[in-house]
């Protein structure tokens, strides 16, 4: 069950196509442009998941992943559509996320180079609602839960079926408005088709960024964000029952929700932000271009033992001439500064070699 905050208080299903539920136009784009998206799905243990037409997609294929619904809030959203000409972000299936595109954050309206965006009709730090949401007969403010999304589009473009399309983007949308994670969502492309290189490595290198939300216990509640440097490498050649990937996202930072840095580190109760390490096997390379496996962070307590501090998975999608690689990580960890309250991670990058 989902509870959400008093307002003053305060893996995967898959789906492709030509038909983008993403996406982008310097027009106002009416419910007659929109199109329904086929789904699917695979398990969220970090397995690749299964393709658009038939077992497996394929190399040539476009390929559109979303979060499956996970009895906990996530997978709600499995459409967002940006309009360029206004700059703003209409994100489908979540209730009381205002009654119009969300808007870039006033005054915090990137991280890591990513567009930041927030739900309007909730009241900002002066209590001041911005485009309230009325109901029409009685005229009183309905309140509205506090969503945020972050879009991240590739610097390349690929022709698909005649149009150009962002080589690979990706959407978070998250609310810290719930006692318990919230509804939300993620979604990850490629557009067009990869070649992968039949030997050699290759390391990919760019920026990643991502909001955490709590769950359970008292103090749960809130949304932060946070920041680091990514890294993934890819060993096109072995192992030979699949190929290897490993990863690593340091230099990480975690700010408030406001965009202000956040103190880390500082004893066993205080927040801390440790390099997140990708968990190297065979298997984390299909041959359409889809990356998945498990990661974790570990930090040491101040008696000198080391632990597990976080744990999760990353997937992701090559694409191009294995030139970059669009992907999402979800990590859950015990938050040290309150009792049984956990946080859940979800960030989004795109890498290029």
């Amino acid at each position: 069950m989902i509870r959400p905050l008093s307002i003053a208080a305060l893996l995967l299903l898959a789906a492709c196509g030509d038909g983008q539920p993403f996406e982008f136009s310097d027009e106002e784009v009416t419910e007659e442009d929109e199109e329904e998206e086929e789904t699917g799905g695979f398990d969220g243990d970090g397995t690749p998941p299964e393709g658009t037409e038939g077992p497996t997609a394929g190399p040539d294929e476009s390929i559109f992943r979303t979060e499956a619904e996970d009895g906990e809030g996530g997978g709600f959203v499995t459409e967002v559509i940006y309009n360029a000409a206004s700059d703003s972000f209409t994100v489908d299936n979540i209730a009381f996320d205002g009654d119009r595109p969300y808007q870039r954050q006033d005054d915090f309206d990137s991280l890591a180079g990513y567009a930041l965006y927030a739900s309007v009709g909730t009241p900002d730090d002066d209590l001041v609602v911005r485009d309230p949401v009325i109901d029409p007969r009685t005229g009183e403010t309905v309140d509205q839960f506090d969503y945020r999304a972050i879009y991240g589009v590739s610097r390349d473009q690929v022709r698909v079926d005649g149009k150009l399309e962002p080589r690979s983007r990706f959407a978070i949308v998250r609310t810290g408005s719930y006692r318990n994670y919230g509804f939300g969502g993620f979604l990850y492309e490629r557009n067009g088709g990869v070649e992968l290189p039949q030997n050699g490595q290759a390391v990919f290198a760019g920026d990643y960024a991502g909001m955490r939300v709590f769950a359970a216990g008292a103090g749960a509640g809130g949304l932060e964000y946070t920041t680091g440097d990514i890294e993934i490498a890819v060993d096109f050649e072995d192992f030979n029952s699949g190929e290897g990937v490993r990863g690593v996202i340091d230099n990480r930072q975690v700010f408030d929700s406001n965009g202000n840095p956040m103190t880390l580190g500082g004893g066993d109760e205080a927040l801390v932000a440790p390099t997140l390490i990708f968990d190297v096997g065979p298997g984390a390379l299909r041959d359409n271009g889809e990356i998945g496996g498990t990661l974790s962070s570990r930090r040491v307590l101040e008696d000198g033992k080391v632990e597990i501090y976080e744990s999760g998975t990353y997937l992701g999608i090559i694409g191009g001439e294995a030139e970059e690689i669009v992907g999402i990580v979800v990590i859950d960890s015990d938050d040290p500064r309150f009792d049984d309250v956990t946080a859940r991670e979800t960030g989004g990058f795109i890498v290029y070699r």
